[in-house]
């Protein structure tokens, strides 16, 4: 992508500097194709993930909005999504969490009936331990006023979930879809005849198409485009760990049966480790670790990378440090080690059998907030706006928390006909969702931290405080319902 710094240093002297000068120092320095006019939208989102697709189905939806003019902007080719056929015997490595909140935004727009049901694994119990000490705490769900048990979260494959969302928003129709074109640059419209745009961004794509959005939205990611295009700075720091993924096969469908299905989490030092079910005897698989432990899982034969699965919820810290040192042979090793360590089957996983080969991968950990969701015509959403370490699984919750908020903001704007990409017509969204996200990080952010400490008497306390909640079913409840989003809003 080219250098976004020309519109940048334009839309930035915009404050020190007279209008009508700025205006003519953004004329100087556009570099979009001046014979041609670019194409008008409402609301132009960059980015066809989970997030921007969701944006779109809310907005095409909702009677209120959907005559707006929108265009989705997204440099892969939508077409998979479209085909989207797995085999019923592989699962993708990249799954997401949905919490009952998230399944009942998704089912309001119609997307959630286009999700493949069959390959959704529902949880009704997670089971969370201190590897060091062993202080535990179980998170049932809730019991319904019927007797029904509740579910504390679906297990879904992200492609799963992307496939459904493009069908429901094809369904829909009324969206202009630029699939298989980048971004190549961002910069501010002009004041013309026909009406003043020096305000708008005017995105053009790598086909050569220009579109002038008076709302754009950032669903770009991480390193979004549009983020950099707008001023706002993200701040916060690497974690110096990284995880690792997998989806395994598992020696049953687990100690609940199908309908009982548990997620796991054990905190080690080196970073928590999640075994999460999926249907049948499959299972995710999210590993944090350091960069040079991961390194060494992912070179290891198959059978020696199932042996360490297993004794990572096994295990005491001290064993797999000695395991993780082995030039090989951590197989038998930790056949022998676990037949002379006690403890409770049904209270860890069933032994992992195998791994789906090619499903073994890591990807880098860091917290990144931006300093505001919303700007003059942009509004951010989903990993553009936030990225957070994966030990709560709450990063693809809270995007979809993000897209409904700013789709009732937008609605809002319509009914009492604002213009929708002004600053003041987002405030909301930013004052709603930016208090809520920044608490969730920072709730996740300190766990990290308090469960990388190994000794000392820290280890005690976190533990009498882990026993103490576990005995406390009220407190619980109130924990499980805000990692729900059911919960009372604190903010």
């Amino acid at each position: 992508m080219k250098p976004l710094s020309s519109p940048l240093r334009a839309r930035q002297l915009s404050g020190f500097v007279c209008s009508s000068c700025t205006r003519q120092l953004r004329r100087q320095r556009r570099n979009y194709t001046t014979s041609r006019k670019p194409e008008i939208f409402d609301v132009v989102c960059v980015g066809g993930g989970p997030a921007g697709l969701s944006l779109l189905a809310a907005l095409r939806s909702d009677p209120t909005t959907s005559p707006l003019r929108i265009a989705l902007i997204e440099s892969q080719s939508l077409t998979p999504l479209r085909t989207y056929s797995p085999s019923p015997s592989t699962y993708s490595n990249r799954c997401s969490s949905l919490t009952p909140n998230s399944i009942r935004f998704l089912t309001e727009i119609g997307a959630w009936g286009h999700v493949r049901q069959e390959r959704v694994q529902s949880y009704t119990a997670m089971r969370v331990w201190d590897g060091v000490s062993g202080a535990s705490i179980d998170f049932p769900a809730e019991v319904g006023v019927n007797g029904e048990v509740g579910v504390v979260a679906w297990m879904n494959e992200n492609l799963n979930l992307g496939s459904g969302l493009v069908q429901r928003v094809d369904e829909l129709g009324g969206v202009e879809i630029l699939d298989g074109q980048k971004v190549e640059d961002i910069s501010l419209g002009q004041d013309t005849e026909e009406g003043d745009f020096s305000s708008w961004p005017i995105v053009r794509t790598s086909s050569g198409r220009e579109v002038a959005a008076r709302l754009l939205v950032g669903a770009d990611g991480a390193n979004s485009p549009v983020r950099t295009f707008s001023g706002i700075e993200s701040r916060g720091w690497d974690y110096g760990r990284v995880g690792v993924v997998a989806t395994l096969g598992m020696e049953g469908v687990g100690w609940g049966g199908e309908e009982g299905k548990i997620a796991y989490q054990r905190f080690l030092p080196t970073g928590p480790i999640a075994c999460l079910p999926l249907p049948g005897k499959f299972a995710t698989m999210v590993w944090s670790t350091t960069p040079e432990l991961a390194g060494k899982l992912k070179a290891m034969s198959e059978k020696d990378f199932v042996a360490m699965v297993n004794a990572a919820f096994r295990l005491s810290p001290v064993d797999l440090a000695y395991l993780h040192e082995m030039d090989g042979g951590q197989e038998e090793e930790v056949a022998w080690r676990v037949k002379h360590v006690g403890f409770k089957e049904e209270e860890v996983p069933m032994e992992v059998t195998s791994v789906q080969p090619g499903t073994i991968a890591s990807f880098p950990l860091k917290l990144r907030h931006a300093d505001t969701y919303i700007g003059e015509r942009i509004a951010l959403v989903g990993d553009a706006a936030h990225t957070t370490h994966p030990l709560a699984g709450q990063g693809l919750n809270a995007g979809q928390g993000d897209v409904e908020s700013l789709a009732k903001t937008i609605q809002y704007s319509v009914e009492h006909g604002m213009d929708i990409g002004t600053r003041m017509s987002l405030e909301s969204y930013n004052s709603e969702r930016w208090a809520q996200n920044n608490l969730l990080l920072g709730v996740v952010d300190k766990l990290h931290k308090l469960y990388s400490v190994e000794s000392g008497p820290l280890v005690g306390l976190r533990s009498w405080g882990l026993r103490a909640v576990d005995g406390l079913g009220g407190l619980k409840g109130v924990i499980m319902r805000q990692a729900a989003g059911t919960g009372v809003k604190i903010l």
